[in-house]
């Protein structure tokens, strides 16, 4: 199972899926977040602080593990991309009546993807590449 996962999560082979998944899933998530009453009943398990930070996070592991090239560099990639989807996030949130846009959320984004980020960047620099 582990080797499985591996291969799923952290391989080159499956790179393109995760990049894809990643927007995939932000689509997703504005397409569901704009259905009235949505963010509501999303807001009675969990507050939105935790559903960006989480959200946010898997989206920027996703993009981190999904993209070609150094440590820092897919770092750099994954929190763009997230800036750049945090901001389309909230400007889409702000054409429905109820619904808002807000920087705090977006914030709450970047620090997210800063976060992810910079511990898959140490993570990924410590990993052991397969001889080729």
């Amino acid at each position: 199972m582990q080797k499985f996962l591996t291969l799923l999560f952290l391989s080159d082979a499956h790179a393109r899926l995760r990049f894809w998944g990643a927007i995939t899933l932000f689509v997703l998530n504005c397409i569901i977040g704009s259905i009235p009453g949505a963010r509501a009943e999303a807001a009675e398990y969990a507050s939105g602080l935790v559903l960006h930070s989480f959200g946010y996070s898997v989206l920027a592991f996703l993009l981190f593990t999904g993209c070609q090239g150094e440590p820092a560099q897919r770092a750099l990639k994954a929190v763009s991309g997230i800036a750049i989807m945090g901001a389309i996030d909230e400007i889409v949130q702000s054409f429905f009546p109820y619904r808002h846009g807000s920087v705090d959320d977006w914030l709450v984004d970047m620090a997210a993807a800063i976060i992810a980020s910079t511990v898959m960047w140490a993570l990924w620099s410590l990993r052991k590449h397969p001889a080729a």
